[in-house]
């Protein structure tokens, strides 16, 4: 059974209220229930963890080693120049889906460009909720290609 990590960056545990425009009315427990069921579905194991500080999500990222065979990360507004996440995604050589709500790329200029996918394993936007299960489901493949 493959073990994935679901890692959220800085203010994402504001969805639902947090420019519902933009980012929709889901809360962040509601995307961890879509992809809590898709995992059993798949007979995938998973687990979440939100953190507002870099710093802690740096640790996250060197602990999944061992424990977790990917990892699904929207890093949020971190997105665009924490280079500290993008050595820590690069460090950690298992496969890492950056997933984000939004198309990062027909957003504001500044959000166009990410910093951190250049070290993922691929990167997918601009499906709401469904850009996490779609980032599950990449990352399932990934390993299910593996010796």
């Amino acid at each position: 059974m493959a073990k994935v990590l679901i890692v959220n960056g800085p203010n994402l545990n504001l969805l639902g209220t947090r420019e519902p425009e933009v980012y929709g009315a889901v809360t962040l427990e509601d995307i961890e229930g879509l992809v809590g069921e898709r995992a059993r579905l798949r007979n995938a194991d998973v687990s979440f963890f939100h953190s507002n500080h870099e710093g802690a999500i740096v640790d996250t990222l060197h602990e999944a080693v061992g424990t977790y065979d990917a990892v699904v990360f929207n890093p949020g507004a971190l997105t665009h120049y924490s280079y500290a996440l993008r050595d820590a995604v690069a460090s950690i050589r298992i496969p890492v889906v950056e997933v984000h709500l939004s198309n990062i790329a027909a957003r504001e200029e500044f959000r166009a460009t990410s910093v951190i996918a250049p070290a993922c394993t691929g990167q997918i936007s601009g499906f709401g909720p469904d850009s996490y299960l779609l980032g599950l489901e990449a990352a399932l493949a990934v390993l299910s290609r593996r010796p």
